[in-house]
This record gives C-alpha cells, sequence and structure tokens, in this order.
C-alpha cells in the first residue's frame, strides 16, 4: 500500500541483553538513508500484531536462545489471521539476530525468522557476501556475536537499506 509515494517499513525486535537492539538501531540508520520510506521502529513489547496491516515490508529481530525467543514467537502466533487472509503476502521481510556465541545458533534463528517471512508469503531479503562475513554476519541476515562491531553495524545498515529500496522498488512497479 503506497500513499503519496511513501513505503511503510516495520522493525520489530525482541532484545533482553541489548545486542539486538544495538544492531535494530543500525538496521534503522539504514533504512531512513533511503528516501520515501516511512519506519516504524518497535520493541516487540511496544508493537501488536495489527500493525503488520498497512505495512509494505518488516524487519524482525530476535535475540540468539538457539532460537528466536519464545515471547516473539507466541506474538507472531497472533498473526495466524494474516497468514490465512495472505494479507503480508508479496511484502519484503528480512531478519537479523544477535548473542553471545558465535556458534549458539545464530543460523538457526535466522533461519527460524526467515519461515516466519516465508510462511507469509513475503519475498526475503538477506545480504550479499562480503568479506567481513569471514568474521560475523550472514547472507540471511545481520549478526553479532559477544557485543556489536563496527562491521556488524555497517551490515545491519546495509539490510535496512537494501530492504528499504526493494520495498520502494516492488510498490512503484505494482
Amino acid at each position: 500500500m503506497v500513499e503519496l509515494g511513501l513505503v511503510r517499513l516495520l522493525l520489530l525486535f525482541d532484545s533482553r541483553g541489548g545486542l539486538t537492539e544495538q544492531l535494530a538501531e543500525a538496521v534503522a540508520e539504514g533504512v531512513r538513508s533511503v528516501p520515501n520510506v516511512e519506519l516504524r521502529y518497535r520493541r516487540l513489547d511496544d508493537a501488536e500484531p495489527n500493525e503488520l496491516l498497512g505495512i509494505d515490508a518488516l524487519i524482525i529481530g530476535s535475540p540468539n536462545w538457539s532460537g528466536m525467543t519464545g515471547k516473539l514467537k507466541d506474538w507472531f502466533d497472533h498473526s495466524g489471521d494474516l497468514w490465512e487472509t495472505g494479507e503480508l503476502a508479496g511484502k519484503v521481510g528480512a531478519c537479523f539476530t544477535a548473542g553471545w556465541s558465535r556458534s549458539g545458533g545464530t543460523e538457526a534463528t535466522l533461519l527460524q525468522l526467515l519461515h516466519l517471512i516465508l510462511s507469509h508469503g513475503m519475498v526475503f531479503v538477506g545480504l550479499p557476501w562480503t568479506d567481513a562475513m569471514r568474521r560475523s554476519g550472514s547472507y540471511y541476515g545481520a549478526t553479532a556475536h559477544g557485543e556489536v562491531t563496527d562491521g556488524d553495524r555497517e551490515q545491519a545498515r546495509a539490510l535496512g537499506r537494501r530492504v528499504a529500496e526493494m520495498a520502494l522498488r516492488l510498490a512503484t512497479s505494482a
């Protein structure tokens, strides 16, 4: 739904120890760098599933607890009506995660978040390979391990920018 050339993007995240929120802030910077995109920045506790209505793109973040948090999963369980009606089908989606251990299931968390996006029929946007991914990151989405580095922030900004640009492209081509 594009009104007056404006695309609406919901950045939704759960954060327990602050790492995921630090990545969310960098994702938001990337989104804000793209003109004609309205960012709705929401911590999970401050969001309702009905906010998924009327958006053109969604970026989901969760701490890595060897998978997404139960709280985030429960929140999305309440979006089942949108799944059945296809309200989010064809819209853009992406994800990110942060945790304390590089080998603690980061990719599993991203794949669970990816599943949420794909189950709603959304178009997934990841990250192209970069040399920085040898140390941190994933083509599934932005990541951080133990601390959020400048390289992690750059990946998160790139993810936000890519999703915003893709949402604009899809909205203007419809």
